[in-house]
């Protein structure tokens, strides 16, 4: 009995989490990907027709006008391919992934992510894109699919080898996604690595398989790095797989770490029973929403004398990494919202290993990557600048913060007079002066 992994998508209600929203940006090279790779297919069949002179018989002549297919998901735009014969003989090429008039296509809603969940498969591509465009396209060959899988392919791996060494990285996000895969009992452990530049640029810097999130495996990773020509971060940001920290401290030895307050929230919680969970919770935000490194060091103790007694587990994961907690002071009060978690790999990669897990793994292993490589060269388009970037060369330079402001400006503005007796009266000193 054939087992069927499409998840099943009802009624034409907005699609909105993040995954979707990326295909959506996708689609549009997606499909002019396809269609490009279904032309070389069609053009082998005349590769020995040629001219007196030894040139092709049949070319390539452009592009038909663009059209705007009208999708479940709103307008993709795209560029049939022409060909022209030169020896008298008409060739047209008729794209099945896009009819002639061919103008809305209902299907492309579940169309999407269907070939996200199953379009790495040879086997299985032909039939998503048959739900794309309908029977027309069930004529599409396998190894026209296998075309376009092995150009993803090798796209990843040219990214893989891409210098680093012209920009200067200042921050780094690192986490392991785990997410099924295809007849494999193991989960592929993804170690995922986003770097921010002198500008305040976000990219997507590695996808490698781990195992796990071993010291070995992140060892790699790193080495990898640091031959692409990455320079030592000034600060690291991720959860407290030890895996990663005692790799960064060989190849990294000067980066500073930062553990995720994300990550950490939530294995306190599991530490304590529902019912302690909510006040608990509240208590953790109170130690990094404080304004300044002392008071987050009060609400810090506070947690640990509340807890410790009954439930020294709790206030023991918590205290073990008090210190890279608490790291983000040392830097300014704009990068703290970026820095104080690895948010930018979740709100990318997070619904990976939920659909995988409802799918029970469509992909291989590499098929995996490669998704997650197209995935995450989409959501790196939509990646705002890091806010304050401005002061990101500070940070290069090594100007000292403490409780996010610059060291050096507040002692010049202390020694112009000003009294530091509390942080309203040093803003209000900053406010204009009103006449009546």
């Amino acid at each position: 009995m054939k087992q069927d992994n499409i998840v099943g998508l009802t009624g034409r209600e907005t699609l909105s989490d993040a995954v979707t929203d990326l295909l959506k940006t996708g689609a549009q090279r997606l499909l002019q990907q396809a269609i490009e790779a279904e032309l070389q297919q069609f053009m082998q069949q005349f590769e020995n027709r040629l001219l007196e002179d030894g040139r092709a018989a049949v070319v390539r002549n452009g592009h038909q006008p663009e059209r705007q297919l009208q999708t479940g998901i709103g307008p993709v735009a795209v560029k049939v391919p022409k060909v022209r014969s030169r020896d008298g003989e008409p060739v047209t090429f008729r794209s099945a992934l896009v009819p002639p008039y061919v103008r809305k296509t209902k299907s492309l809603e579940a169309a999407l992510p269907w070939l996200y969940l199953k379009g790495v498969s040879t086997g299985e591509m032909g039939d998503a894109l048959e739900v794309l465009v309908g029977p027309e396209a069930s004529g599409l060959s396998a190894s026209t699919v296998s075309r376009l899988k092995q150009q993803w392919a090798e796209e990843y791996g040219q990214w893989r080898k891409e210098s680093l060494s012209h920009k200067h990285w200042v921050y780094l996000w690192v986490d392991g996604i785990h997410c099924g895969v295809r007849a494999d009992d193991a989960k592929l452990c993804a170690l995922t690595v986003i770097g921010v530049d002198e500008l305040g640029n976000k990219h997507l810097l590695a996808i490698e398989e781990g195992y796990r999130e071993s010291t070995q495996s992140w060892r790699e990773v790193l080495l990898m790095l640091q031959a692409r020509g990455l320079n030592a971060p000034k600060l690291a940001i991720g959860d407290g797989a030890l895996g990663f920290w005692a790799a960064l401290g060989e190849i990294y030895p000067d980066t500073a770490h930062q553990r995720c307050w994300v990550h950490k929230t939530a294995n306190v919680l599991n530490k304590l029973p529902k019912s302690a969970q909510p006040k608990a919770k509240e208590a953790l935000h109170e130690i990094w929403m404080a304004e300044t490194q002392q008071d987050a060091e009060a609400a810090f103790d506070l947690f640990i004398n509340k807890y410790e007694d009954k439930y020294p587990g709790a206030a023991q994961c918590l205290l073990k990494d008090q210190d890279a907690l608490l790291n983000f002071y040392h830097y300014p009060a704009k990068h703290w919202k970026s820095i104080r978690s690895t948010n930018p790999i979740e709100s990318c990669f997070a619904t990976i290993g939920h659909r995988t897990k409802r799918s029970k793994g469509c992909l291989s292993r590499t098929g995996m990557l490669h998704m997650m490589f197209k995935l995450g060269q989409c959501a790196e388009k939509r990646w705002h600048r890091l806010s304050g970037f401005d002061q990101l060369a500070q940070v290069i330079t090594g100007v000292k913060f403490k409780d996010g402001l610059n060291v050096s400006a507040t002692a010049s503005f202390y020694y112009q007079g000003n009294q530091p007796d509390s942080n309203a009266n040093r803003i209000n000193s900053l406010r204009p002066s009103h006449t009546s």
